[in-house]
């Protein structure tokens, strides 16, 4: 796996999707695994994809996507692509819910030493 810095920035007009899927806590592990292969089989390839991080609940019921894309408009390119949809629906499969949603960064803070988010 590739080691990847995701730039919280309120002046890059990024467009960031923060995706929360609810599941068992057995079929956790499986879920970041599939996430995880479908970034890096299609969602990587596809046009305006910057990228992805995966975060696991430590209650084992939720799954946080952040990813990031380098507009809006690629973003919705990449949900009418049936590829990606496949790996879409498939992680869908997996949680009893699944939540969506596109986000503009409005503020960051740190402690200013040089590091990233």
């Amino acid at each position: 796996m590739t080691t990847v810095t995701a730039t919280i920035d309120t002046t890059r007009p990024v467009a960031t999707l923060i995706n929360v899927f609810t599941v068992t806590p057995d079929r956790q592990d499986e879920l970041i695994a599939l996430l995880a292969r479908a970034t890096e089989e299609t969602m990587k390839h596809q046009p305006g994809f910057i990228c992805a991080n995966f975060h696991a609940s430590e209650d084992g019921e939720r799954v946080i996507n952040y990813a990031q894309w380098e507009s809006e408009d690629h973003y919705r390119a990449m949900l009418a692509n049936p590829e990606a949809r496949v790996h879409m629906d498939q992680a869908a499969a997996f949680a009893t819910d699944v939540q969506p949603r596109l986000f503009r960064v409005r503020s960051t803070h740190g402690t200013g030493r040089p590091t990233a988010c």
